[in-house]
C-alpha cells in the first residue's frame, strides 16, 4: 500500500515537473529599489517603467541564456532610512542577484554600503552626485556624473548666449543638489564667469520670491540652478512672474518632460540642461525605445526611463557571459566581475564603464563614460544645441 502511494506520488511529482516551464526553475531575480511615492516619485515611476519595458522585451525574446528575468520592485520613498530597509529586504530576504537603485543620491550614500558589504552589485541609474562609486567595487552607475556634464552645459550656454555673469541657486540640504552646486561653482571658476549672488533653499520649500528678488537686483545674465524638479519648476514659474526672463542652467534633476506640466507655457522656456539622452535625439536605438515606451505607457519617456532601460540591457550583456551556478554568493561575484567590460549602444548612446577611485585613491566602483547632449526648452519641447 505504502509503496503504491509512494510510486503514485513520484509519478504525480514527475508529471507536475514536466508541466512547469524549465525557465521558472532559474528565474533571475533582480531587485529594484526606487522612489515610487513621495517627492521623487516622478523620477522613480519613470525608472520603474524603463526597467519594466526592457524586462518585458528581453523575456519575450527568450530571456537570458534561457532564463527569464523577474523584477522584485520595492518603494524606497526617496528616504534614506527606507532605502536602507529596502536594500536589506531585497539582498537578505528576497535574495536577489543584484539591486538597481535607489533613486536619489542622498539615498544611495546611505544604502549602497549595505550592498557593498554583502558583496552584491548595486547599479544606480539616476545617482549623479560625487563620491557614490567611491563606496566600493560593487557599486556601478550608468547615470553620468554632474562633474562630467555641468561644465559642458555651462560652456555651451556661454557660447550660445554670450553670458557674462550669473546668479546661483541651490538646495543646501540634499547630497545631489549640493554636489551639483560644488560642480557648478568649480566650472564657473574655471570658465571665469563671475557670480552676482548665491541663494539657497531647502527641500519642501514652495515660496522662492525672497531669493529671486535678491537675484533680480543683481541683474544676472542667467540663473545657475542645482535643484530637483519639485523645487526647480516652481522656481522657474516664480522667476518669470518677477520678470526674471533669463536662461536657467540646470542639472539632470531638471531634465524631465514633467517640467512642461509643472512650469506651463512660457515659464519653462530657456531651461538649459546636459544629459546623454534627449527625446529629440533621432538615433535608431533611441527612436525604437521612444516608440516602444509610448506604445506601452501612453506617454513620452524621459531621461530617467531611458537610463533604466539601458541599464537593464547593460546588465543583460554581462549576464550573457556568466554561467549562473545557483550559489548566490558566487553568482553575485561573477556578475560583478563581468559588468566592467560591457560596452553598449542604446537609447542614451554609446556607453562604457570607467573605474572610479575611493577617498584613498584606490580603485573602487564604476561610473558612466558617455558624451552629454546639451538641450534648451522652447515652447514645450527640448531643442538640441550640442
Amino acid at each position: 500500500m505504502n509503496s503504491k502511494r509512494s510510486f503514485g506520488t513520484l509519478l504525480a511529482a514527475l508529471a507536475a515537473a514536466a508541466l512547469l516551464p524549465a525557465a521558472h526553475a532559474a528565474d533571475i531575480k533582480l531587485g529594484v529599489a526606487e522612489a515610487l511615492s513621495g517627492g521623487a516619485a516622478q523620477y522613480g515611476a519613470s525608472i520603474r517603467n524603463g526597467f519594466q519595458l526592457a524586462t518585458d522585451q528581453i523575456n519575450a525574446a527568450g530571456g537570458v541564456n534561457g532564463n527569464k528575468l523577474m523584477l522584485v520592485i520595492e518603494d524606497e520613498q526617496g528616504k534614506k532610512e527606507e532605502a536602507i530597509n529596502v536594500f536589506k529586504k531585497l539582498i537578505f530576504q528576497d535574495k536577489v542577484l543584484m539591486v538597481f537603485g535607489p533613486t536619489l543620491s542622498n539615498s544611495a550614500q546611505a544604502a549602497d554600503p549595505i550592498a557593498q558589504g554583502a558583496k552584491t552589485v548595486v547599479f544606480g541609474t539616476s545617482n549623479t552626485a560625487d563620491g557614490i562609486t567611491s563606496i566600493g567595487d560593487y557599486v556601478f552607475r550608468n547615470s553620468v556624473t554632474e562633474a562630467d556634464v555641468l561644465p559642458e552645459t555651462l560652456a555651451t550656454v556661454k557660447r550660445r548666449t554670450g553670458l557674462k555673469k550669473v546668479a546661483v541657486m541651490y538646495g543646501n540640504d540634499d547630497v545631489f543638489t549640493k554636489s551639483g552646486y560644488d560642480n557648478f561653482r568649480k566650472a564657473l571658476e574655471d570658465q571665469k564667469i563671475p557670480v552676482t549672488t548665491t541663494e539657497t533653499f531647502a527641500k519642501g520649500d514652495v515660496d522662492f520670491k525672497a531669493q529671486l528678488t535678491k537675484i533680480k537686483a543683481t541683474n544676472p545674465d542667467a540663473i545657475v540652478l542645482s535643484a530637483l524638479l519639485a523645487e526647480g519648476a516652481p522656481i522657474m514659474v516664480q522667476a518669470r512672474q518677477l520678470g526674471l526672463n533669463v536662461p536657467v542652467i540646470g542639472g539632470n534633476g531638471m531634465n524631465s518632460v514633467k517640467v512642461f506640466e509643472l512650469a506651463p507655457g512660457a515659464a519653462s522656456n530657456d531651461l538649459w540642461i546636459g544629459s546623454p539622452w534627449s527625446i529629440e535625439n533621432k538615433t535608431p536605438e533611441n527612436s525604437r525605445f521612444i516608440e516602444a515606451y509610448r506604445a506601452k505607457f501612453g506617454a513620452a519617456p524621459d531621461q530617467f526611463a531611458a537610463q533604466s532601460y539601458d541599464a537593464l540591457h547593460i546588465l543583460v550583456e554581462a549576464l550573457k557571459t556568466v554561467k549562473l551556478s545557483g550559489d548566490l554568493a558566487a553568482d553575485r561575484t561573477a556578475l560583478r566581475n563581468a559588468l566592467p567590460a560591457v560596452k553598449w549602444t542604446g537609447a542614451t548612446g554609446a556607453f562604457q564603464f570607467r573605474q572610479a577611485k575611493d577617498r584613498a585613491g584606490k580603485p573602487a566602483g564604476y561610473d558612466a563614460q558617455q558624451t552629454p547632449i546639451v538641450s534648451v526648452t522652447r515652447d514645450g519641447k527640448y531643442v538640441i544645441e550640442k
